[in-house]
């Protein structure tokens, strides 16, 4: 599957969203959770691309999509 730009863009916007929805945290609290939020989008959305290659097990060469 290759990577859709907008799907980070709107996982980014929801993190952003329910860090300021919170009432109740602290600033720090707060900025952790936004952190950890838009670190688990980012590891989402690389996580979601695929890679091509093509060569053997010590030589790959090719391209990512």
């Amino acid at each position: 599957m290759t990577l859709v730009k907008s799907t980070l863009k709107n996982a980014i916007q929801e993190a952003f969203r329910q860090a300021q929805e919170k009432k109740d945290n602290t600033p720090d609290a707060a900025r952790a959770a936004a952190a950890e939020a838009l670190a688990t989008a980012i590891d989402a959305y690389i996580r979601s691309g695929t890679v091509v290659t093509t060569g053997s097990a010590t030589t790959q060469t090719g391209t990512i999509s």
